[in-house]
């Protein structure tokens, strides 16, 4: 819980009048816990249940590209996922859960997580990383009529920082991803 307080400025006389009470102190805050608030790990309940997709099988896809979930124990309430190695896990309060998932599956995909030299490029700024990961889940969740777009294109810009277009480079290599996730989970009847 965020808690606002007042400190006397080192170094300052102590204050003879209200006036100078209020320059002689800075304006601060910290966070405290309290016994009695808790977060939604320490609860119990049933597992959210993920809608289905038509025309694609998530768990499939995670299967076919070697992908495993794990808990999600990041204690930022603003992180909806993270991706570590070949494994994702997704905030079980994330705004948009599939999307959510189609990006941490693009950052595997891509090679964001592997501790490996990327084969086309040397490093990537952490920037480029995410407007590729989101860009993969922008084209995932459009191919597959799943809501976010709108979401995924404003964290798009958030990312490119004022640039106006994604690198070619960038381009080829999150039109690989979105292809080659869309592939591994779509249903074997439309592949056959």
């Amino acid at each position: 819980m965020p808690v606002t307080y007042k400190k006397r400025i080192a170094g300052k006389t102590a204050p003879q009048t209200t006036e100078e009470t209020e320059e002689n102190q800075e304006v601060r805050q910290c966070f405290v816990f309290r016994n009695y608030w808790f977060v939604l790990a320490q609860t119990e309940g049933e597992t959210p249940c993920e809608q289905p997709i038509p025309g694609f099988h998530l768990d499939s896809a995670l299967q076919s590209l070697d992908i495993t979930r794990t808990p999600f124990d990041e204690i930022n309430g603003n992180v909806q996922g993270f991706a570590r190695q070949r494994e994702i896990a997704v905030s079980p309060i994330a705004a948009l859960p599939l999307k959510t998932t189609l990006h941490e599956i693009a950052h595997v995909v891509l090679g964001h997580t592997t501790s490996q030299k990327l084969v086309d490029l040397e490093q990537i700024d952490r920037n480029i990383r995410e407007v590729e990961a989101e860009t993969v889940a922008l084209i995932c969740c459009e191919s597959l009529g799943l809501p976010g777009a709108e979401a995924a294109r404003g964290y798009i810009q958030h990312w490119l920082h004022g640039e106006k277009e994604i690198p070619n480079q960038s381009a080829v290599r999150i039109f690989s991803a979105a292809q080659t996730i869309l592939k591994a989970g779509s249903s074997r009847e439309e592949s056959q």
